[in-house]
Formats: C-alpha cells, structure tokens, sequence
C-alpha cells in the first residue's frame, strides 16, 4: 500500500489540508478545537504527546528519472504546461519537467487554487509515489509546494500525524511548534533514576519524534524501537502504574467490615464436597480469607480457565462473610449463568442452615416479592442475580461481601451500584474471570487489583480434542453427532446468528435447528438462544440438563456457566466468525465429565488471515493462559478488561509484547516516586492525564 498521501489533501500553496476546506488559520477557533478534542487533544501537553505514526523524507530532492516507481520521492521541477480534461473524468493534469524528464502530476479533487499554483513556468517541489500512467510516468495527488531555486529543503524528516476530518497535517505541525515554545519540558524522572535505566532525556525524546534528522532510521522510529520512543513508552507506562497504586492505596483508606475466618462452616462445605479441593484452589481460598479479615475493602481478582473451579471458592468466601452475620451477593451477566450459580449454591448451602434467595429480571411478581423480603429480613444471606440485584428497590444494607462473575461484561457503574447498596462502609469485592487475563496485561491494566490464579484443572476433567472441519463436510459433522448420541451423550451445535441476514449469510440457529430435527428424526433436539423468554429459556435447558433433549442448537447464550457433564461433542458452527476467547469458552462446555470429548469446529472457506490465526490457536492448545496471550496479539487489550476501563486508558504508545521488560521497571519506579517523589508522580499524572486523571472508580 501506498505511503503517498492520499486523494483530497489539497491547499493553495502546499497541498496536504483537505480539498475544499480554509486555511488552517482562517478556521474558527470553536471548529478547530472540536476538531482537536477528537483527537484527545486538549492542552499543550496533549498536543506534544500526540506523535507522529510515520514519516517522510521532504530534506532532499531527487531528479525526476532517479524518482523509483511504486516509492515516495520529491521531485522539484518547472511546471511546463496545465490542464483540465474530462476524460475518463474531470481532473486537473500538470506536466513537469526538469533536466532529466518529464513527469505528470493529476488532481481528481482541486480547487482553483491548485490551478493557480500549477500555471505554467511555476516551480513547484512534488512529494508523492511514482508509478506509470497513460502519458507516462505520474503521481496521483501528490504534496505540492510552490518553491523558488535554491530555496533550502526542511531540515527533518516530515512527521504525519493521526488526524481527522478537515484537520490538515500543515495546521497540526503548526501546532506542535507553538506547545513547544509555550511548554515547559522538565523532566520529572530523578536524573539518577533516568541514568539507572539508560533512558534518553524527556525534551530531547520528544524533539526527536515530532523532528527527527534526515538520517534517522525511520524503520527505527515507525517500529518504536528507538530510545526517543523507548522513554516515552516508559514515562506512558510509568504514569499508568502511578495511577492504578494510587487507587489501591485509595480503596485500603476506606473502611470495611472485617470479617475473620471462623472456619466452621467453610469446613462442613468442604467435607460434603463429592472432591477435593485442588492446590490452587485452597491457596485461592486462602488469599481470600486473609482479605476478608482486614478491615478495609478486598479488591481480588480470581482468574482460573473454563473448569478450574472458581464457583467453589466463591461459595467459601460468601459462607465466611455468613458466619460474621453479614450478607454476600454474587451478580452474573446472563440468566441462565445466574440461575445455575443460584441452583448450585443452594445445593451446597441450604444443607448448611444457608438461606439463598434469587432475582432475575424475569420473575414474577408474587415470587420476586417473596425473596425480596426475604433478602431485607436477613432470612436470605446469600443473595443470586443478573443486574436485578442492582436495583433500588433491593436492600442488602448487611451486605458484606460482592461476588461479580465475569467481572469484565459489567460496567464501573454497575459494580459501584452493588457497592452503593451498604451506607458507611464499602463491601469487599470478589471479581471472577473464566477468561485468564495475559500477565502482561494483569500487570499493567490489573496493578491495582490483587489476583488469585486458579492455574490447575481437578482431577477427572478429560482432554478436550479439537478438529478443524471444512462447512462441505457438514454431512459428516452430523453423522458424528449421531453416534455420540447413539452412546448415550449429548451434543451441543452452536451458531452464531438467531436469524437470517443477507448481509451475513451465516447457517443460522433456526434453520439448523429445522436441519438437524429433520437428519436426527431419532433424537430429540433443542433450540434455545436470547429471544426466548427466560421461563421457556430454563425450560429447553433443564430438559437437556436431564437428557430428555440430546442435541442442543444454540446461539452464545451458552458460552458461560452451562454445566452438562454427559454432554461430549460440541460442534461451533461458523468458527471462524467468533473470538479467540469466546471459541474457548464455548469448547470448555464438554470436557466436564469422565467421557473423552470433542470440539468440532466447522469452518468457511476462504479463510481470512485473522480467521486463519484463531482456529490455528485454538486448535493447537487448550490453555486458557496461551490463548489469552494470542488473543491479545490478535486484538488488544480491550477485550480483557472490558467496561472496568471507562478509567484506565488503554496505552497509546507501549505495546504489551514487545515492551514487557519496561512494565517491569515502571512498576518499581512507580513505586519510587510515590514513596520519594511524590511531587515527580503528580506532574506526570497531570502531563499524561490532564484533567482525566482521577479514572478507576471500580
């Protein structure tokens, strides 16, 4: 792909702003700083941080036959002759020579003054890529600047910035002259700790980036292996552990009940348990109980794959805060997730002298009132939801302890809401992830959390076997389904739409339900997705829970919590169209009993080269931790940390693989500076974060 700047840059005198659009200094005030805010740029520093994604070279000039096809060069030569055709269309097309040749510059998009700053016997200085066109060797809108002889080349290279619509590169160099000259540049790392960590110096670093000298290396400077963009990458991420220690120091100020391990009933969970608890899970256990012992909010992640046993741990942490009196509430994202929490702690618990009380959004009125009251009586001291929880008119003010699963489908203001409902005091929280979090990105975006990692499956959990299938072997998928189920499993088939798009064109819910009835006349198959209502939901999986239904069609509403364990086959229809994370999640639905299983994934063809690398990951490993680290790779942090990050901003300029050595350092240099530094640590919060930097709230 070309690095020519693209159609509709065109100005009177340099022709990099967007056709049609004023001058750069002639925009109003109130366009150009809304044009600015989209951007994130908001102040000097905002503008000074705002660095270029690439470059060009604009400091020599090459003749017009040294100029290589296929790559950008500036060529400066008179214009010979102008015009405008109309053939195939209207364009404005420029003939220039200079000593060595001829070559044409074309216009789709001009104004009239790129007509006049074409005229002939001007000498102009055009940057653009070269290739062969219909008279000859051309540039197709190129940067054009009007120039006389001898007239000095820049003296750095051209830096090209992220921008928006009718912001021109021109008018944001501009800018970034002028917040040099109004800023101070001080650096705020102690001299002996920048020299401890070999870093190059904050002003030198950023005069670099936004100038960088013609013999730069600009794959150094675009790959962002340069020291200038090694410091900022440090300071980006040195601020960001600042923040995240400052709000774990913040919480630990607030005040919580303590609630010390008595032991008893945890205990008597522990020996009617049908196993035993692995040695993740008790040192999980453990960390918790220690928490929930202090007297200031617990703030922990727990994080362990599909299988590994967190719905346990969870029950122990609530039947601690049941012994000191105080109620627990555990909020899931779906129903049918909820549900199943519901019906396996009160499985566990009610044997105890446990009451636990349901909501969900679906219930009706009568039952909902029952429980209710029975949450606000303190009849109930566990409580078991969706969002319903959240809501005013639910009273947990003994509420002692949070349990949110999923943690990363809530938002900040639906765990605050959970938090909101005791007065005086904050409740602990206990947040479950079955999507294990890279540690890298628990490092940098999860600094202000503790963790506990359930990093070992229990015992009889059997190997899921992974297979890649072509969509034109489908008949053969479904002779497989048949036999599992003729050995008395069940299967799962899941697809990734409810009904038809023509935009799409994806096998849909429906039609493979209607499909698989018909093929599996023998069997009886199920339907369920997010349309049904929640009793009709419940009902479809309750018949396959008890194998009345032994082939289960169903959209993502089952990617967390179903838990059948004589169901062996799950076959992921349109593989190739879901998430890393989600394929994972869905494969770890068999695999939960004695009987060996299989995921079949079923894809279309042509594979895309993303598609291509997640079936690839997914097939080569069942690791949730491996997964998770190519599924950042693959998209980014955003899909881990989910809505918990209306605070923390995601890193501009570090990259979590390539830059896992410095996360290390700035998180002990964090550290330094609030201890010793601390006035170092608010400048850099306010240079990074302006007003923004009072950010994670949940």
């Amino acid at each position: 792909m070309s690095d020519a700047p693209k159609p509709r840059k065109t100005r009177a005198a340099r022709t990099d702003r967007p056709a049609g659009e004023d001058a750069p200094a002639r925009k109003p005030v109130s366009a150009l700083t809304g044009r600015l805010h989209k951007l994130g740029i908001y102040n000097d520093a905002d503008m000074l941080l705002h660095l270029p994604m690439r470059y060009e070279d604009e400091t020599r000039v090459v003749s017009i036959r040294e100029a290589a096809p296929g790559l950008p060069a500036q060529i400066e030569a008179e214009v010979e002759h102008s015009e405008i055709t109309f053939k195939p269309r209207r364009q404005l097309v420029a003939k220039l020579r200079d000593d060595s040749g001829v070559i044409y510059l074309r216009f789709l998009n001009f104004y009239p003054a790129m007509q006049k700053l074409l005229e002939p016997g001007r000498r102009v200085r055009a940057f653009g890529e070269v290739r062969s066109g219909f008279w000859g060797e051309e540039m197709i809108h190129p940067r054009v600047l009007a120039v006389t002889e001898g007239e000095a080349l820049p003296q750095s290279l051209t830096p090209i910035y992220p921008s928006t619509a009718g912001l021109a590169q021109a008018a944001l160099r501009k800018l970034v002259l002028r917040a040099f000259e109004r800023s101070s540049l001080v650096d705020f790392l102690p001299e002996a700790l920048r020299k401890s960590l070999r870093l190059a110096g904050w002003e030198r670093s950023l005069r670099f980036l936004h100038q960088p000298p013609p013999e730069a290396s600009q794959a150094a400077l675009e790959e962002r292996s340069h020291p200038a963009w090694r410091r900022v990458k440090f300071d980006e991420l040195l601020t960001q552990q600042i923040q995240l220690r400052r709000a774990y120091i913040e919480r630990r100020a607030h005040a919580a009940a303590s609630l010390p391990a008595q032991g008893r009933l945890p205990a008597q969970l522990i020996a009617a348990l049908p196993f035993a608890l692995t040695g993740a899970q008790a040192r999980a256990v453990d960390e918790i109980a220690r928490d929930l012992a202090q007297a200031y909010p617990m703030q922990r992640l727990l994080q362990g794959d599909v299988g590994s046993g967190k719905t346990i741990v969870a029950a122990l942490a609530m039947l601690q805060a049941a012994e000191n009196g105080l109620q627990a509430a555990l909020m899931a994202p779906t129903e049918i997730l909820a549900e199943q929490h519901y019906r396996k702690l009160d499985q566990w618990l009610t044997p105890l002298g446990i009451g636990v009380a349901w909501l969900s959004g679906s219930q009706k009125k009568k039952e909902r009132a029952a429980m209710l009251e029975k949450i606000a009586s303190g009849k109930a001291l566990l409580a078991v939801g969706t969002h319903a929880l959240i809501e005013d008119t639910v009273g947990l003010e003994k509420l002692g302890l949070a349990v949110v699963d999923e943690q990363h489908r809530f938002g900040v203001r639906q765990r605050l809401a959970l938090r909101e409902k005791v007065a005086g005091r904050l409740p602990h929280m206990l947040m479950m992830s079955a999507t294990p979090i890279p540690r890298t990105l628990a490092m940098s975006y999860m600094a202000d959390l503790d963790v506990s990692v359930l990093d070992e499956l229990p015992p009889g959990r059997t190997p899921i076997v992974t297979k890649l299938v072509a969509d034109s072997r489908r008949e053969e998928v479904i002779e497989r389904v048949r036999d599992a189920c003729r050995e008395g499993r069940q299967a799962y088939w899941v697809c990734p739409l409810i009904e038809e798009s023509e935009t799409l064109q994806l096998q849909t819910a429906v039609e493979t339900y209607e499909t698989l009835a018909a093929e599996l006349a023998e069997l009886r198959v199920g339907l369920v997705h997010g349309r049904l209502k929640p009793a009709e939901k419940a009902e479809v999986m309750e018949a396959f829970l008890r194998n009345e239904t032994q082939v289960l069609v169903a959209t993502t509403v089952i990617e967390v919590g179903v838990d059948v364990p004589n169901a062996s086959l799950m076959v992921i229809e349109h593989a190739e169209r879901f998430g890393l994370a989600q394929l994972h999640q869905l494969r770890g639905r068999v695999g939960r009993g004695a009987a060996a299983s299989t995921c079949v994934l079923v894809y279309a063809q042509p594979l895309s080269q993303n598609g291509r690398e997640r079936l690839k990951a997914i097939f080569e490993t069942t690791d949730g931790f491996e997964i998770a680290r190519r599924d950042l790779q693959l998209r980014g942090p955003g899909e881990f940390i989910g809505a918990r990050q209306s605070g923390v901003p995601l890193l501009r300029y570090a990259d979590l693989e390539a830059d896992v050595d410095l996360i290390e350092v700035a998180k002990q240099a964090a550290e330094e500076l609030q201890a010793r530094y601390p006035e170092a640590a608010d400048a850099l919060l306010r240079r990074w974060y302006g007003g923004r930097a009072e950010l994670l709230k949940a």
